[in-house]
């Protein structure tokens, strides 16, 4: 799967391409987590992981525009699919990357007939909770103390596809 995109963002517009990890990514995406503090902080295991296990099934995609500017985690979850991880450098911030790379996430899930997508969010987390409610998604419940170094809840957020 390798999907084109274009953007009128200024100065130029630009063609993006969204396509699967490899494991030649995982050092970019682990210098674009670096710098995003908000996203999971995962090792590199977990992608290398994400990228090669199927059990449970993964999706692993990353956004480009010469380099990698955006990534995406999820994972099957029964008739749903789970939002892992996702993030976007801090450069191309605000341009509708996180919108492009996550609606490509959805389209994936309703093509495989996936009843809804969930995730986590901190709570303190207002810029992607805003995100997250400007997609459609939902307040689904909170998970109490879900987050660690700083404890704190977690609210769950659903999207139904259907």
């Amino acid at each position: 799967m390798r999907r084109f995109f274009r953007t009128d963002s200024p100065p130029n517009e630009n063609i993006l391409l969204i396509r699967p990890a490899t494991l030649a990514d995982i050092p970019s995406i682990m210098a674009l987590v670096a710098a995003a503090p908000t996203a999971a902080q995962w090792p590199r295991e977990h992608y290398e992981q994400a990228i090669q296990s199927s059990h449970p099934r993964r999706i692993m995609l990353v956004l480009e525009d010469q380099i990698i500017e955006a990534f995406l985690v999820a994972r099957a979850a029964a008739d749903e699919w789970e939002l892992e991880n996702i993030a976007v450098a801090e450069n191309t911030r605000r341009r509708g990357l996180g919108s492009v790379i996550l609606n490509e996430c959805l389209q994936m899930a309703r093509n495989e007939k996936r009843h809804a997508v969930f995730l986590e969010v901190r709570e303190s987390n207002t810029a992607a909770r805003l995100f997250y409610e400007k997609l459609a998604f939902e307040k689904a419940g909170r998970r109490r103390g879900y987050y660690a170094s700083p404890n704190e809840d977690a609210i769950v957020y659903r999207l139904l596809l259907s």
